[in-house]
């Protein structure tokens, strides 16, 4: 028989990884009580798999080298941290430019193989709790982060830079913000700490980790705008030709 499922966690120790926002969003192992772990985990498997069925049955073989291409930026630039006020730091997650590049689909494919290979080599998340930062970070970031995108880019103006600057930014940091409280309800749900403090910190430092995200992301989507828009997920239509088609067939 089974009768301690989790270490136990020092309130000094959450208080620490709490204040500590380029670790936030990555949740360590026993910071999660048993039944948020699996539920988290059956979402993030359900994602998987829709995710690897869509991508199979839609996308064609030249989204595989910009997916490749896509995770291995996302990865390097995930280890470069930018200071925030505090003495602490941020870095990108991703989520949204993934999906404003390659779709929700393969973006949170890319996504999960980018936190599996931080959690497994590089301690960064725990393996218990990888379903919940799959679901945090992937759900939330890619998906959530890719059709906010979507509604305000072709509100504003599809095929305009400004419609891809203003849809861009506030889905990246939106879905930082969202995800960061997310993680505070886990935690709360998990009994590890109070809701109101988990809420606070969290909110806190990832206001300002999101616009970190929202000009990181800006700047590589509209390098990618300028220089190749025939390669985004949504291309604007002006870059469309007989000779060129979109990642997808939609």
């Amino acid at each position: 028989m089974i009768t301690v499922l989790l270490p136990s966690i020092s309130t000094h120790n959450l208080l620490h990884w709490l204040i500590q926002p380029q670790l936030a969003l990555h949740i360590p192992d026993g910071f999660l009580s048993l039944p948020v772990s699996l539920v988290t985990w059956l979402l993030a498997i359900a994602l998987i798999a829709v995710s690897l069925k869509q991508v199979q049955a839609d996308y064609q073989e030249r989204a595989v080298p910009l997916m490749g291409v896509c995770g291995a930026f996302i990865f390097a630039a995930q280890m470069i941290n930018f200071p925030i006020p505090g003495g602490t730091s941020g870095h990108l997650l991703g989520g949204t430019l993934a999906g404003v590049l390659l779709g929700p689909w393969a973006g949170s494919l890319v996504m999960v193989a980018v936190f599996i290979v931080q959690s497994v080599f590089f301690q960064d998340g725990g393996l218990t709790v990888l379903g919940a930062n799959i679901t945090n970070m992937g759900l939330i970031g890619t998906f959530g982060g890719y059709y906010l995108y979507k509604a305000i880019r072709f509100a504003i103006g599809r095929n305009t830079w400004r419609g891809m600057l203003i849809g861009t930014a506030i889905a990246s940091w939106t879905s930082v913000f969202v995800a960061a409280l997310l993680t505070a309800v886990q935690l709360a749900l998990s009994d590890k700490v109070s809701l109101g403090l988990a809420l606070g910190a969290m909110a806190f430092w990832h206001i300002l980790i999101g616009i970190g995200e929202a000009i990181i992301t800006v700047v590589a989507v509209s390098y990618v705008w300028r220089a190749r828009p025939d390669l985004f997920f949504d291309p604007p239509r002006k870059t469309v030709s007989s000779n060129s088609r979109p990642v997808s067939t939609r």
